[in-house]
């Protein structure tokens, strides 16, 4: 279905296609070094950081896991974990009760269905306690090197200002997005986005006036287009 590009003319698939990855390749300019900014040095730790991330900043959790990791090494050791000190060491993340379930559950299920090892496969860490298709995209691109698309708030976000899809539903938004770009990039162009939206393209008042892709954004004009004004708006990493 044909979309309205900067400047709002009708839009052909073609057309699209080709601004997505335009939009790709500024951004690749734009934020080279990006990455995932949840600490971790193995598919374990990045899927318990990236549980207790939802409702909290990278940073804090970064500041949790630590201990956490050095408390409970293996699987094992959080199926077998004492609720009340997983509890303790990620109480300042948020939700600590619910999160603490999730770990300890998905680690069970873990140890149960396979062998203590997290799974590198999609259908099967979506079955695992806490674990969606984001937490499960995080892990498979960042520890598996499986290309998968992080659809976070602010994934959502800026997909939308671009005009790619006017969806809201998370699935139907990877599958959308992940047909516009080569599945190769589909990891590093989410990490890309997600970067950009911390930075510069914000949920209320976006920089467009110091925006790298206001040629090609439909939604330019949201923010302050004035580059003084958008400048101050414009906040630099690490982030949250």
């Amino acid at each position: 279905m044909a979309t309205k590009a900067a400047g709002r003319k009708p839009e052909t698939r073609l057309a699209l296609v080709r601004r997505a990855r335009k939009i790709n390749r500024i951004l690749a300019e734009t934020y080279p070094d990006a990455h995932c900014e949840l600490d971790f040095t193995n598919p374990l730790e990045l899927l318990v950081a990236t549980i207790l991330s939802a409702q909290c900043t990278d940073k804090r959790v970064n500041m949790v896991t630590p201990t956490l990791f050095a408390k409970y090494p293996a699987v094992a050791d959080y199926a077998a974990a004492d609720r009340s000190e997983v509890e303790d060491i990620i109480r300042s993340t948020g939700f600590f009760r619910a999160k603490t379930n999730s770990i300890i559950g998905m680690a069970q299920a873990v140890c149960e269905r396979y062998g203590g090892e997290v799974p590198g496969k999609l259908k099967d860490l979506v079955t695992l306690p806490g674990v969606g298709r984001k937490t499960a995209n995080v892990v498979l691109g960042n520890a598996f090197d499986v290309p998968g698309l992080t659809v976070d708030t602010h994934f959502q976000r800026l997909v939308r200002r671009f005009g790619w899809t006017d969806e809201t539903d998370p699935v139907k938004i990877e599958h959308i997005v992940g047909e516009l770009l080569p599945r190769r990039e589909w990891t590093i162009f989410s990490h890309r986005v997600i970067w950009h939206g911390r930075r510069i393209c914000h949920a209320r008042r976006p920089a467009c006036g110091v925006c790298p892709l206001a040629a090609l954004c439909p939604s330019y004009g949201t923010g302050p287009t004035s580059e003084a004004e958008a400048e101050k708006l414009v906040k630099p990493g690490p982030f949250s």
